[in-house]
């Protein structure tokens, strides 16, 4: 199981976070997800056999975020 840790830009309301999280959920791999709406990060663990981080990271821009950085952990 792997860790990844995506910097986003500010979140700017409760259901961006929803939406994020609920994006990345359905991607194939995906173990858990938590997003900190104050520190605007999204932390995920994921079977490293089924996805990558370009993937996941791949997902929230897709859903229309910007992802500032990513720590692969």
């Amino acid at each position: 199981m792997a860790k990844l840790v995506m910097q986003l830009d500010e979140l700017s309301c409760p259901s961006c976070m929803q939406k994020i999280q609920a994006g990345v959920s359905q991607q194939a791999g995906v173990e858990s997800v938590k997003v900190l709406f104050n520190a605007s990060k999204v932390k995920t663990e994921y079977d490293e056999t089924t996805t990558n981080p370009e993937q996941l990271t791949q997902v929230v821009t897709d859903l229309g975020y910007n992802v500032k950085s990513v720590k692969v952990k």
